[in-house]
């Protein structure tokens, strides 16, 4: 089967950089901040209680399951309220949180891939997270970045996987989705009428994933950013020309 590739959509989370050591950092810097800032907050609410506080704002705001920003701001404002903290230091500590966010490690791929890709074709980042690739250092590599919380929407709904083909100006069928999700990735792309490639990088065990959506199967599957990069390098330069589909 051949199709054509004019453009890529990218998610960011655990295909450009793994986020469990982001994650990891922010409980840690937060925690620290709440001790250094507001005592009784960090006291009240330490790592695991900050953490069931945050599935408490969540599930208490099904509106805002697109705005990671969002739910994060007000688990902080709440955490801050309910141990008798200042709720004006709310700002102070977001901000804490957003430079954390940040500070990622991109997979030892990854850049150099992001480079020959986008090189190649446009490339728009489509995440459900809340990564700012300016303060990251990798928007010059990127045509277009639309985020679930900018956006209203979160992957796998087909509307935000067509508002960056829009953004693009290439028909879904002409732009491939990478991402490491199955449902979110995946499933919702080829669901929005675009070509799917699963990044199935291997795990700490040194094993990769089996593919079990029953629904769809990608049109690509690779273990990096890599070895998609290798394969539209042996595809014929052109943006439009048609480029051949295979699994890894």
């Amino acid at each position: 089967m051949a199709f054509t590739v004019r453009a890529i959509t990218l998610d960011l989370d655990d295909t450009v950089w793994p986020f469990a050591p982001i994650g990891a950092r922010i409980e840690r810097v937060l925690d620290a901040w709440m001790r250094t800032h507001s005592p009784a907050t960090a006291d009240m609410f330490p790592v695991e209680a900050m953490r069931a506080l945050r599935a408490r704002v969540s599930a208490e705001n099904p509106a805002l399951a697109h705005d990671m920003s969002a739910l994060r701001r007000l688990t902080l404002e709440a955490a801050l309220r309910e141990s008798g903290g200042d709720v004006a230091l709310v700002d102070a500590a977001y901000d804490a949180f957003f430079a954390e966010r940040n500070r990622v490690e991109c997979y030892p791929d990854a850049i150099h891939a992001l480079e020959r890709i986008s090189a190649r074709l446009p490339v728009a980042a489509l995440s459900n997270g809340n990564a700012d690739l300016a303060r990251i250092g990798l928007d010059h590599l990127f045509t277009v970045q639309l985020s679930a919380c900018s956006f209203g929407a979160a992957k796998p709904d087909p509307a935000i996987f067509l508002a960056a083909c829009t953004r693009l100006d290439v028909p879904p069928a002409q732009v491939l989705h990478v991402g490491d999700h199955p449902e979110a990735d995946v499933a919702g792309a080829a669901r929005a009428g675009l070509r799917s490639c699963w990044i199935n990088r291997a795990g700490d065990d040194g094993r990769r994933a089996e593919w079990r959506h029953a629904e769809v199967v990608p049109d690509l599957h690779f273990d990096s950013l890599a070895a998609l990069a290798d394969w539209l390098d042996a595809a014929p330069a052109a943006p439009g020309d048609r480029l051949r589909s295979s699994r890894a």
